[in-house]
């Protein structure tokens, strides 16, 4: 069994970038503000920590960058052309088949409201397609 190339750098750069995405997203003057109100949380609640999910984020984040990684290389490899492409593709899809299938069916057994599985959605989206972009402009060394 081989291991696909991988990038480790673009890795890590991804992983960071959910960070950001996160941030602007999540902020009060963006999208914050409503997903708090549909998701029932207390922003403001006193003691509440953030550094818990932060270290949680980054974790699942980097596991995440790292398949999207080796998946876009794999993908490189058998359909050829651009790597950019290759990362952006398999970005949407891997989003679109795990992430967000996953995420409606949760939220359709917890009777979450449909509104804020469009809002989590669309965050993961964006996080994933900013993550192919880092991936696919900076391939792994002989690749491309």
């Amino acid at each position: 069994m081989t291991v696909p190339e991988i990038n480790y750098w673009a890795v890590l750069l991804a992983t960071l970038s959910s960070m950001v995405v996160g941030s602007i997203w999540y902020a009060r003057g963006v999208f914050g503000t409503r997903w708090a109100t549909l998701a029932k949380v207390d922003m403001d609640r006193p003691g509440a920590s953030a550094v818990g999910p932060i270290i949680v984020t980054v974790l699942v984040s980097f596991v995440t960058a790292w398949v999207l990684a080796g998946a876009s290389t794999i993908a490189w490899h058998f359909y050829g052309g651009s790597y950019l492409l290759a990362a952006l593709f398999t970005a949407i899809i891997l989003w679109a088949g795990l992430t967000a299938a996953r995420f409606i069916t949760h939220d359709a057994f917890e009777g979450r409201p449909s509104s804020l599985t469009i809002l989590n959605i669309a965050h993961e989206l964006v996080t994933l397609v900013v993550m192919g972009l880092i991936i696919g402009v900076w391939p792994p060394a002989g690749t491309v």
